[in-house]
């Protein structure tokens, strides 16, 4: 009996209390009251000080936009990679399972019917713990737990069927892919975890509203603020910090992964 208090984690703890549209809303507000923050301080300090208001902050400011320009293609890079990698593993999983699969017919007659059912459930829950995990996150936990169940009876049931019959060969050839079908559920559930430390996210942040209020305060030279600037700046900085954490957590947000799932359906309506 499986302890479902104790389920496999499908991913980090931070995916559970992320809004993205809130968050991608929340970055924007705050970007664009800084930028004004920083105007009106470089507009004060301009009228205590004129003549050093600026003095010695381009190398400053050029030193903290490098840093931000760096962390942001560091993350984008990285979750770009990472976003095509679990795409990739869809379609592993996808020919593992299909293997397998076809290679139940070299076992006796008796040990097939079983074993093909027990195939139709755990695909069935491969694809259904993706696609709910956004929905409902412990629920996807449960179906994972339940598919390592029926890794375990597939694994028992293929090897009681090799013994029925005398053949190395086919031994080899029945458990080595139902072995790969088992690893590679395995490989998904690590490609899942797998994301920067939470620090690196919370640093971008900082940086990116760091940055707007170094950009506010450079803004304190003309009379009228630039409202068209303002707002450009502010929006392809939330976009990209959104797009960045959309591809991070495809399972998530707006940008997803969920039509490489088909590969896996096909899989499934070939077993029917």
């Amino acid at each position: 009996m499986v302890n479902y208090d104790k389920c496999v984690k499908l991913d980090t703890p931070m995916v559970k209390a992320i809004d993205f549209w809130l968050l991608a809303g929340s970055l924007l507000l705050a970007i664009f009251v800084l930028l004004e923050v920083g105007r009106r301080i470089g507009i004060h300090r301009r009228r205590i000080d004129p003549e050093s208001s600026s003095s010695g902050l381009g190398a400053l400011e050029g030193a903290v936009f490098g840093l931000m320009g760096l962390l942001i293609a560091f993350t984008f890079s990285g979750a770009a990679t990472r976003f095509d990698g679990r795409r990739e593993l869809i379609g592993r999983e996808a020919n593992a399972i299909g293997t397998a699969y076809l290679r139940i017919d070299l076992l006796p007659a008796a040990a097939q019917p079983a074993l093909r059912q027990d195939f139709r459930d755990y695909t069935d829950l491969r694809l259904r713990i993706f696609r709910v995990v956004r929905k409902n996150y412990e629920a996807a936990e449960q179906d994972y737990a339940k598919s390592t169940e029926l890794q375990t009876r597939i694994w028992n049931e293929a090897v009681a069927g090799c013994r029925d019959q005398s053949s190395p060969a086919i031994t080899t050839l029945v458990l080595s892919s139902m072995n790969d079908m088992i690893d590679i559920a395995t490989t998904r559930l690590v490609a899942q975890q797998t994301h920067p430390p939470e620090v690196v996210f919370y640093g971008l942040g900082l940086l990116v509203l760091a940055t707007s209020l170094l950009a506010g305060y450079g803004m304190a030279g003309s009379k009228r603020r630039s409202l068209m600037h303002m707002v450009v700046y502010a929006v392809i900085m939330a976009c990209t910090l959104y797009v960045i954490l959309d591809m991070e957590y495809p399972r998530f947000g707006l940008i997803r992964i969920d039509s490489a799932d088909q590969v896996l359906v096909n899989v499934r309506n070939s077993m029917n």
